[in-house]
């Protein structure tokens, strides 16, 4: 379509009316902007300076601050003027203003160059620049909207391009934060452009029967409004069919045209919070409300921010409707993102900032986690943490968490707060224990029990799901490991030059230092020791090197130590001597290494192995066989302990110690008697002095004893 006219008067006056600071300089960006862009030419014909001032105009509708609108103004000046430089930006503009113009450059000098093309490395950069300045992405998508707009003046392979590129990377992003507007507009145009069958037949279904839908939404507007007027309700109410990608997108989720119920749809705003809450009330009490299709965004916003109470009714004209009740401010942050109460903004609230802040810190640690790796790699964590499915659970207090599917608890407790990952030991959801790589739901409650002794464990890198929480343990061990290969390179290092009988300031002074930097580019005393006790060099050679024994290269690298690699037989049990025989631990006693044990010949199930005092080998001698445990397996063993319970905070004290000792708790049962309650708890332990050790604190428990 063509571009409608618009005209810097057109922009300045709306700039007025809300009140925009900085006109003077908005002004003087774009007199800079023409003066760039003149005679230059778009391929639809327009002047160029129609373009940023597109862009300006999108954007003011989302509410942003002065500083954006100067930057979408120039934002094409560098990769399309005449002399523009970024220091000249810097000079004319600041520092602020040029950094944001430059990112969104170098983000439009990428493309994907056809349909099989990774999209990895337009994400990395599209995130990096959102990761440094989310207004940096605001322009990108106002950029992309208006591109989209006109995108009639391209080829269509070329319109197709552009439209998958969009989809898949810029619409899933605007909808994370929750910039509903231009979302929704870029998927009705891709739509038309990917699929236009399915768009024209869809319009034209809509399209046979408008005029009966939008008198069904006008008759059904003023039976609420005078509802609400009634009432002395003050209000606005707005109506709409459904969008034509909106309801292709339930069609493509196997849902037929009857079901869907929301094709036409109400939007009722109020004042307060406590009238939503009233109107949805008074709806209910003269339409019949569809079952289960009442939700309420207010009390459980979504994480970016929006709020909202929906539910949907069957109409008087038997018609069904869904209705959305909302203040106008919460109307204003669901259409337009965060970017209408952002923190550049000084009416952006803490809780606003905090928010945005956590976003900008997940999309910063998945670029610093996935740095080294390859663009298939980076993209997969991309699309499982920002552009897949996503889960919204809970913490004890209501607070709303967004997760990715199948994230964890100590997902859970990373997106809290680093130092409540760091000393997680437990956690409880909705009021049950489970272990820390439960899988999440949908709704649950998350309780996350710490303790400030505890460390983060490295097995959970096997399980978490989110880059913050993968970048957060990764960099504890790496903290910790420098710190212990230090500290063990200085013990190396001193007991060599005890053993050589000379003295630690003789072999360890200035002259010698800056010799030892300089030949090994080391920088500090710590790097010396880290190379050493990384085992990266050896300290005789160390002390070779501030001697005269001059060694040649080969001998440096032979001085090298090299890696040791440990081989373990997989087998736990060895029968009579013999690997490899088919075997199986007993459920009845749960034998663990460390048992005395006793193998038990069965029918065509090989050994059963069980506890030699296992009441189920009594009398069994002429098929008993000797069995032993492989002193080199590693394994983990299923076992249980029986304990009765008078002690109401023995499920914390529990999980606290058993992640204090590392043993996992795989179940709980529960059974109430006169005496107490008796617990059946199946843990899983390395051998019988983890186990003993472990009943052992348990039975320091108040109130807690241990049943043989």
């Amino acid at each position: 379509m063509k571009d409608t006219e618009i005209s810097f008067t057109d922009i300045y006056n709306k700039l007025i009316k809300k009140e925009m600071d900085n006109l003077d300089k908005i002004k003087e960006a774009y007199l800079f902007a023409c003066k760039e862009h003149e005679g230059l030419k778009r391929l639809s014909g327009d002047d160029y300076i129609t373009h940023p001032l597109h862009v300006a105009d999108i954007l003011i509708d989302l509410n942003v601050d002065s500083t954006t609108i100067i930057a979408s103004l120039l934002h094409e000046v560098l990769n399309n003027g005449n002399t523009a430089t970024y220091e000249i930006l810097e000079e004319k503009f600041g520092e602020e203003v040029a950094i944001i113009v430059n990112s969104v450059s170098k983000i439009n000098k990428l493309e994907l160059m056809d349909e099989t093309e990774s999209s990895a490395i337009y994400l990395r950069k599209v995130l990096v620049g959102l990761a440094e300045d989310p207004r940096v992405l605001y322009i990108k998508l106002a950029d992309r909207l208006h591109n989209m707009r006109t995108n009639w003046a391209i080829k269509e392979e070329k319109q197709k391009d552009k439209a998958r590129e969009t989809m898949t990377v810029l619409v899933p992003i605007a909808h994370r934060l929750g910039i509903n507007s231009i979302k929704s507009e870029l998927e009705n145009i891709c739509l038309k452009i990917l699929k236009p069958d399915v768009y024209d037949d869809i319009l034209e279904r809509l399209n046979k029967t408008t005029r009966e839908l939008n008198d069904n939404l006008l008759e059904m507007k003023e039976s609420l409004s005078h509802l609400l007027i009634e009432n002395g309700i003050q209000h606005k109410i707005k109506g709409r069919v459904k969008s034509v990608y909106s309801i292709y997108n339930k069609l493509s989720n196997g849902k037929t045209w009857d079901q869907i119920y929301d094709i036409l749809a109400l939007r009722i705003f109020v004042n307060t919070e406590a009238e939503c809450y009233s109107v949805i009330g008074l709806i209910h009490s003269k339409y019949r409300p569809v079952p289960k299709r009442f939700k309420d965004y207010i009390a459980n916003p979504k994480e970016n921010m929006y709020q909202s109470l929906h539910t949907t009714v069957f109409g008087n004209d038997g018609e069904v409707y869904e209705v959305q009740v909302r203040t106008y401010e919460m109307d204003e942050i669901a259409e337009k993102g965060i970017a209408s109460h952002w923190s550049y903004k000084e009416k952006g609230t803490k809780k606003v900032q905090a928010i945005m802040e956590q976003k900008l810190e997940m999309f910063r640690n998945i670029i610093e986690t996935n740095s080294e790796e390859n663009d298939k790699n980076f993209e997969d964590s991309i699309h499982n943490n920002l552009l897949g499915e996503l889960i919204y659970v809970f913490t004890p207090k209501g607070d709303v968490i967004e997760l990715p599917k199948n994230a964890t608890p100590i997902d859970f407790a990373y997106r809290i707060h680093s130092r409540v990952g760091d000393t997680t030991v437990g956690a409880l959801v909705n009021d049950n224990i489970v272990p820390l790589s439960y899988e999440l739901q949908n709704n649950d409650i998350v309780k996350i029990i710490t303790n400030t002794s505890a460390t983060p464990n490295q097995d959970w890198l096997n399980f978490v799901k989110t880059e913050q929480a993968k970048s957060k343990i990764k960099a504890y061990f790496s903290k910790k490991d420098r710190e212990e290969y230090i500290n063990k390179g200085k013990n190396i290092l001193e007991k060599e030059i005890r053993k050589r009988k000379l003295s630690f300031n003789d072999v360890i002074n200035d002259a010698n230092l800056n010799k030892l930097f300089k030949d090994l580019k080391l920088n500090s005393l710590e790097e010396l020791y880290l190379s050493i006790g990384s085992l990266r060099y050896t300290a005789g050679y160390i002390i070779n090197l501030t001697t005269d024994e001059k060694q040649n290269i080969d001998d440096a690298l032979m001085e090298k130590i090299k890696p040791r690699t440990i081989h373990n037989s997989k087998d736990d049990i060895i029968v009579d001597g013999n690997s490899n025989i088919m075997y199986n631990l007993a459920k009845c006693c749960k034998p663990v290494k460390g048992d005395d044990i006793v193998g038990f010949i069965t029918k065509g199930e090989g050994i059963s192995v069980h506890k030699r005092n296992c009441p189920n080998t009594k009398d069994k001698e002429n098929r008993l066989i000797d069995v032993e445990w492989n002193i080199n397996s590693e394994n983990i063993y299923l076992t249980d302990i029986e304990v009765l319970v008078n002690n109401n905070n023995f499920l914390m004290d529990l999980i606290t110690e058993a992640t204090k000792d590392k043993i996992t708790i795989s179940e709980i049962k529960n059974k109430d008697t006169e005496k107490g309650t008796i617990c059946n708890i199946t843990i899983k332990v390395k051998n019988k002095e983890e186990l003993e050790k472990f009943k052992n604190q348990i039975s320091k428990f108040k109130n807690v004893s241990i049943m043989e």
